[in-house]
């Protein structure tokens, strides 16, 4: 593997990338948390791939109690604006423009900002849902997120001067004294539980998506991953596939990656530099 950690100013830091997507002009590319956090929104893992803080919630524990569904909400109720108000940012609008050039034939990411589709990305196969919806679990209604954030801000004004910080895709770090007298959204047309249109942790990405995914990679000439320790296997199995299959594999990525064995170019540099200087090195070609 080529490992290059040298400023994007350096020449031969961003030849190294350029050559890559010269010879290989159909690219798949993964994204996850690291693309987003220049457009403010927190990531989930340090430089070493392990949890900032505790981990988000799982499905079961979702499903399981009340008490789990109340701790989550509320969470959300106060971190799902930062999600709502971000802004795509340089990395999310070079990936469009490479994809527009004919660059990037697929875009797969594990985020649910949706700020890829905003920055003018149209092929994009979102593996782990969007946070925008929430879904029914018994009635199968599909509501806005930001209808379901009027009805908690309602119910639970006290919250809103509750001190949190925000964490990765709308999740909070929340100290609350009065968490136990939390209301908890319901369906307004059938009264059901609500569950917000992202796969969670403990749960499985549909299967449908994974096969057009899938499907993606086996057409692509190589694997570009940006912004993501790939720590989770719905993600690192991309890797684990287009090794299998002889697909170079490059990365820009600040930390270490579970795939670093596999990767044939690694770069340690900010995503939005290295993509808007590979833009703009292919714009001017």
């Amino acid at each position: 593997m080529t490992e290059l950690a040298a400023p994007l100013t350096e020449p031969a830091t961003l030849h190294a990338l350029h050559d890559f997507v010269a010879r290989y002009p159909r690219l798949f590319v993964l994204t996850g948390a690291g693309i987003s956090t220049d457009s403010g929104i927190p990531g989930y893992r340090d430089e070493n791939g392990q949890w900032k803080r505790s981990p988000p919630i799982t499905l079961q524990e979702f499903l399981g109690t009340q008490a789990s569904r109340r701790r989550y909400w509320a969470r959300s109720m106060v971190g799902w604006p930062v999600v709502a108000h971000a802004q795509p940012n340089d990395a999310h609008r070079a990936l469009a423009r490479l994809e527009a050039a004919g660059h990037v034939a697929a875009l797969v990411t594990q985020n649910v900002d949706g700020l890829h589709q905003r920055a003018g990305s149209t092929n994009v196969i979102e593996l782990h849902g969007s946070i925008g919806a929430v879904t029914c679990l018994d009635c199968g209604a599909r509501h806005t997120r930001a209808s379901i954030q009027r009805v908690l801000e309602a119910d639970n004004p006290a919250l809103l001067q509750a001190q949190a910080e925000p964490a990765a895709d709308g999740d909070a770090h929340l100290e609350w004294h009065a968490l136990d007298t939390f209301r908890v959204p319901a369906c307004t047309q059938c009264g059901g539980l609500l569950k917000p249109a992202v796969v969670f942790f403990g749960e499985n990405v549909p299967r449908e998506t994974v096969d057009e995914a899938s499907r993606a990679l086996e057409a692509a000439d190589a694997l570009l991953v940006v912004g993501s320790s790939l720590m989770v296997y719905s993600g690192y199995r991309f890797c684990v596939w287009a090794h299998k299959m002889n697909k170079p594999i490059a990365a820009i990525n600040l930390s270490r990656t579970r795939a670093d064995p596999m990767l044939s170019l690694k770069m340690s540099a900010p995503c939005a530099d290295t993509l808007t200087a590979l833009a703009a090195r292919l714009a001017a070609e």
